[in-house]
Parts: structure tokens; C-alpha cells; sequence
């Protein structure tokens, strides 16, 4: 999609540190992690956000799962937690559908 950030940087317009990559998923490094670890794991199709996740898209949301699990065991990452901002006043920024990957560090609840 035009203007996305994460279309481009998906299509090396933006450079970023992949850690993996198949055919219907990208992840990355977090330029402003808040944790030790912080991948974000991005579907190559352009969905706006969990919100618009339908029958007809769902089967790129299950590859990302998949490469979590992959990226979690590849990593050693152990214990980790898995987050997906829903709209700007759940605060997702970029309006792409992703998910932050976070390990390295004891996590709280309710996070800050």
C-alpha cells in the first residue's frame, strides 16, 4: 500500500534488520526496542490492523504465528510476550498490521 511504512520497508525501499522471512511474512528488529528483544512480525499482505482481519485474510495472521514460534526457538528466547496495538488510542502507530515480539526481561501486567 502506498505511504505504509511497513509495505516499504517489506518492499527494501526502508532498510531494517530482518531476523526472518518467508514468502507471506517479514520481521525485524525494533528501532526503539523496549526490551532486550523486540521483533516485530509483520504479514506481507497489507492489513490495517486486527480489526480487519477477515476469513479472507486470516491464513497470513496464522503464518505469522507460525514464524513466532520459529523466530522464539531459533532465538532461545524462552519466555516471551506477543503484542498487537488495535487502533491509535490502543497506541499502533504504523496502521499495518504487526506484532511485537518481547523477551530478555521480567514483563509486568498491566504493561506500563
Amino acid at each position: 500500500m502506498s505511504g505504509c511504512l511497513f509495505c516499504s520497508i517489506i518492499a527494501g525501499d526502508i532498510p531494517s534488520e530482518k531476523v526472518y522471512e518467508d514468502d507471506a511474512v517479514y520481521a525485524f528488529r525494533d528501532i526503539s526496542p523496549q526490551a532486550p528483544v523486540h521483533i516485530l512480525v509483520i504479514p506481507k499482505e497489507h492489513i490495517e490492523s486486527a480489526a480487519r482481519v477477515t476469513k479472507d485474510n486470516s491464513a497470513c495472521v496464522a503464518r505469522c504465528f507460525e514464524a513466532i514460534a520459529l523466530l522464539g526457538e531459533k532465538l532461545g528466547l524462552g519466555d516471551y510476550r506477543v503484542v498487537s496495538n488495535c487502533g491509535a488510542r490502543a497506541g499502533q502507530s504504523v496502521f499495518h498490521l504487526h506484532f511485537h515480539v518481547l523477551a530478555g526481561r521480567d514483563m509486568a501486567w498491566p504493561p506500563g
